[in-house]
């Protein structure tokens, strides 16, 4: 499941909430994922990722303000 992610940015959420961002999959195996950001290189076991989010677009935020 993780392998078609290898190369991607993503979003990783870990069962005990919390999480990494804006990094990229390199690797997959059968004990975990390879996964590096700007800062960082992690080795992540699969028994502690509780969901994947691929970034496919930069949200945009509202606007806040009142325009006369």
């Amino acid at each position: 499941m993780f392998k078609s992610l290898v190369g991607k940015e993503v979003t990783i959420h870990f069962i005990d909430g919390s999480s990494v961002t804006s990094g990229v999959i390199e690797e997959v195996d059968d004990q975990g994922i390879k996964y590096s950001d700007e800062f960082q290189i992690l080795y992540i076991p699969i028994s502690s990722i509780k969901s994947v989010a691929v970034n496919t677009k930069e949200r945009q935020r509202p606007r806040v303000g009142f325009s006369q």
